[in-house]
């Protein structure tokens, strides 16, 4: 949903145009991506090292690589970018990679989100990171990279939100720390910005962790009714609350885990890897349960934002053989599949798996089919570094207009 105005300039001086601010006053009607923003490099304003590129820290090579696709660098600024020692491009150039702790870099990355039609993105904030979890350390960079995302959003006219993730947090500081950071960005209006998305006049926070058996996710009901109390209680830190988690969520067998679920404003049901098979044993994301979560969050007043993905590969994160995980993309059609979906279920609010997820092989953004040659990546088959972009925007375009989306893709890549 785009709200129309007039030229206006950001207080960093760049110039919106007309038509191309996106309405934060709502979620409903938005399509918008998950990012990370969780990239570091030696050197870079952080220096904590290779951080999600590398499984050591203090060296890259081709076993402790942790990312599956080689991003498309050369948009990037120079101060953005970094040589990765060992590495090089098939034609022989250094291969670089790219720092998240870079307001340009991130800038770069909203604006692709704004050149192609993407209304913004949820900011993923793992506790782990920040005050009184164990990685800390890196509370500073995550903050930076936060004010960054704040600031590209407004230069661009995009929508954002924070998303906490509870993954890998010891249960007993979940509710504290995730709490305290949320009252330290509300107290210092982080969250009462123009471009900071809101529904029904509060500020939409996102909470990533309601997956049951899942030993990396300690959640239990008392401590989801205890966080959606904090959220719904009238004052300063209310919000509207969307939670994330289990796909398979209306079978949890334990009726607290279902009364609290349905306490919830909105709900994202994690599908990246869930996928079914057809006779000649191509991969479909699974949609088969879609509608029934529609009609079970539309009875209770709850907004379903489901979840779609392009495709899947986390081979070098989980030590795996070359090709042993990878959901094939199929030249995009995996993903066109899921927008034809939601077409027909009349659906125009869309969370997107992943903006900048080179790590478990779902990223949108711009990735290069000519990687390194010194270690398995996993390219876009010789499509265009953007295409996915284009497939995310033309996705996004349809489902606005209320048109049937066709089964066919309907745009060429460009120059093919």
């Amino acid at each position: 949903m785009m709200l129309l105005v007039g030229l206006f300039a950001t207080p960093a001086g760049s110039l919106v145009i007309a038509g191309e601010v996106v309405d934060a006053t709502t979620l409903r009607g938005k399509v918008v991506c998950g990012y990370q923003g969780w990239f570091r490099c030696p050197g870079d304003a952080a220096n904590l090292g290779w951080i999600h590129w590398s499984r050591d820290r203090k060296r890259i090579t081709p076993a402790t690589l942790t990312f599956e696709m080689w991003p498309e660098v050369s948009e990037y600024p120079a101060a953005g970018r970094f040589a990765a020692p060992g590495f090089t491009y098939p034609e022989g150039g250094q291969a670089e990679l790219f720092s998240s702790d870079n307001a340009a870099v991130v800038l770069r990355h909203f604006q692709w989100m704004r050149d192609y039609g993407i209304d913004g993105a949820f900011l993923q904030r793992f506790l782990v990171g920040l005050p009184g979890g164990p990685g800390a350390i890196m509370y500073a960079s995550n903050l930076r990279v936060l004010h960054h995302v704040a600031s590209a959003a407004e230069q661009t006219g995009r929508v954002w939100a924070v998303s906490y993730d509870i993954a890998r947090m010891p249960p007993d500081r979940i509710f504290e720390v995730l709490t305290n950071d949320w009252k330290k960005l509300v107290d210092d209006k982080t969250v009462a910005g123009a471009r900071y998305l809101h529904q029904g006049g509060r500020p939409v926070v996102q909470i990533w962790g309601f997956y049951y058996d899942s030993p990396g996710n300690q959640m239990s009901a008392e401590l989801a009714n205890q966080l959606i109390a904090f959220f719904k209680k009238p004052g300063p830190y209310s919000a509207y609350l969307a939670g994330g988690g289990s796909w398979n969520w209306r079978q949890h067998p334990d009726p607290q885990w279902q009364a609290f679920y349905r306490r919830l404003d909105a709900y994202s049901p994690w599908n990246p890897g869930n996928y079914v098979k057809d006779k000649a044993g191509d991969k479909h994301a699974n949609t088969r349960y879609w509608a029934d979560d529609q009609r079970e969050c539309n009875r209770r007043g709850m907004l379903w934002m489901p979840v779609i993905y392009p495709g899947f590969s986390w081979d070098n994160l989980t030590r795996k053989p070359a090709g042993t995980s990878t959901i094939e993309r199929r030249g995009g059609r995996f993903l066109w599949e899921q927008f034809c979906e939601l077409s027909k279920l009349d659906v125009d609010t869309v969370y997107v798996a992943m903006f900048d997820e080179v790590d478990e092989g779902t990223a949108i953004f711009k990735v290069t089919s000519a990687p390194p040659t010194e270690a398995h990546f996993v390219g876009y088959v010789g499509l265009p570094s953007d295409w996915y972009l284009r497939l995310v925007g033309e996705g996004t375009r349809l489902l606005r207009a209320k048109r049937p989306i066709p089964a066919d893709i309907p745009i060429k890549p460009s120059g093919l």
